[in-house]
């Protein structure tokens, strides 16, 4: 073969060579975007069926609740429904009638002068004629007292959550399921252990924590609280923790000491994590009616509360606290628990709370 003849074929052969070559990367290419694509469908299956697990979650939990909620119901509606087959028109002597069902469902005495004073300005405007419009006119006036519900703020990482409540509330099972939700949100979250006044109190919450799956900092019972809370930011500088939750002595009974301890922690929040956002939620338990009011009045006074969680709303007649803390506290319900699971807790929705009292 001539020499002519020897470098056309090496150059046929290196151009089959890198025919070959392209073809294999071009292979590789497609195989890596079907890979891709492939993953990217599966992590958006699992998104949706995670949004479809957690809104059937939540309609399961609404259902219960609106069962729940049939002794508020009853108590408050069903007794208005009651009075007014007794009158023939709206007057001020069904008003008065209604004034005093308004009280005993624990609606309050601010909240129900404000809406017996709203139902009066109707009847004086020709708004309010017919005792048949009576209901509508409430479900009307509750709506707009009770306002929009109002999530969590969380927007700097991390953030910081503290808890306050008496014992007995259920201080300890509200972290333990407001830790869940965050953590079924992708957020990761790190919960302090002070309150260490209370025994057991620091076991307790290490039994939710373990359900939840979070992580818990922890001293010895009788440490200094703020000192927990100082090793707890710590721990979340370290992890990269999304969200900080803040458990709290429940010693309501000695408002000094209380309010010295919260302040205290106060200022390692303020030293360590400057900036970050705060949510400080007061645990009420709905079973003690006004008392809970009356809770959430002395605790105003020690701290700078953002919200409610309120507990065990499903078992009592008492649900009319919901109103009352709105409209004398101007504090919103943020939380609403029904049962002692894990998963027994959700946002507070303020349209379903109405409309499962008026349908």
């Amino acid at each position: 073969m001539g020499f002519l003849a020897k470098m056309f074929d090496k150059n046929k052969k290196s151009g089959q060579d890198e025919s070959v070559d392209t073809k294999a990367v071009d292979i590789t290419d497609e195989a890596q975007e079907e890979t891709a694509e492939a993953e990217k469908t599966v992590d958006t299956a699992a998104k949706v069926a995670e949004a479809e697990e957690d809104t059937t979650t939540k309609q399961s939990f609404w259902k219960r609740l609106r069962g729940g909620l049939s002794k508020t119901k009853n108590a408050l509606l069903g007794s208005v429904d009651e009075m007014l087959k007794a009158f023939v028109k709206v007057d001020e002597d069904m008003l008065e009638e209604l004034e005093e069902i308004l009280i005993s469902a624990d609606v309050g005495m601010a909240a129900t002068e404000a809406i017996i004073e709203e139902l009066r300005d109707r009847i004086k405007d020709g708004r309010l004629k017919e005792k048949e419009q009576v209901m509508d006119a409430l479900r009307e006036i509750l709506t707009e007292m009770i306002g929009e519900s109002q999530p969590l703020t969380l927007d700097t990482k991390p953030s910081v959550i503290l808890v306050i409540g008496v014992n007995g509330a259920g201080k300890t099972t509200s972290i333990g399921k407001i830790s869940k939700r965050l953590k079924l949100q992708g957020k990761s979250v790190v919960v302090a252990a002070a309150d260490t006044f209370r025994a057991a109190a620091i076991d307790q919450l290490g039994v939710w924590c373990e359900r939840a799956d979070v992580d818990m900092i922890k001293q010895s019972e009788g440490s200094d609280p703020a000192a927990v809370v100082f090793d707890a930011i710590a721990a979340v500088k370290k992890k990269g923790a999304d969200v900080l939750i803040i458990d709290t002595a429940g010693r309501l009974q000695n408002k000094k000491n209380l309010m010295n301890e919260l302040a205290k922690i106060d200022r390692v929040i303020d030293r360590e994590l400057p900036g970050a956002s705060r949510e400080t939620l007061l645990v009420l338990d709905a079973t003690t009616g006004q008392n809970a009011v009356s809770q959430a009045k002395e605790f105003s006074n020690a701290a700078n509360i953002t919200g409610i969680t309120l507990n065990k709303l499903d078992g009592t007649a008492k649900g009319g606290i919901v109103i009352s803390i709105k409209k004398e506290l101007g504090i919103p319900v943020k939380f609403v628990g029904v049962g002692e699971k894990i998963d027994d807790m959700q946002e507070f929705d303020a349209a379903d709370f109405v409309s499962a009292l008026f349908e």
